[in-house]
């Protein structure tokens, strides 16, 4: 079985064959159904899909400055015009939000690179 992030792969190019239609409200319904159901086969979640169960509804808070309890489907929302484009800006946060922190993590694994950056 794919892990939640080859699933959210292939669904970006064809969500109307995962999730009915272009929409992040279905990709959300769908996404809490996909972990529910690896949860009733006792399948463990990688360390990719515990940080992005975890902190990706409080990273989105952040990014977006509000503090609710409403889902990060909605939040998102609240910034889009169509359900479409919502699961557009979904698919930019998730490689965001995937990638954050890795160019400081490389700066710091190399410390004589962010010497010599400073140093110019």
């Amino acid at each position: 079985m794919s892990g939640l992030y080859e699933v959210l792969q292939k669904i970006k190019p064809r969500p109307g064959m995962y999730i009915g239609k272009p929409s992040v409200s279905y990709l959300f319904h769908f996404l809490v159904g996909y972990e529910f159901a690896r949860g009733e086969l006792d399948i463990e979640p990688s360390e990719w899909e515990e940080d992005f169960h975890e902190n990706f509804q409080p990273w989105v808070q952040e990014k977006y400055h509000v503090s609710t309890s409403n889902s990060w489907a909605n939040i998102i929302m609240l910034h889009c015009g169509s359900e479409k484009e919502g699961l557009d800006s979904f698919y930019k946060l998730l490689d965001e939000f995937t990638n954050r922190g890795k160019s400081l993590d490389k700066e710091d694994k190399n410390p004589t690179q962010l010497q010599r950056a400073v140093e110019r």
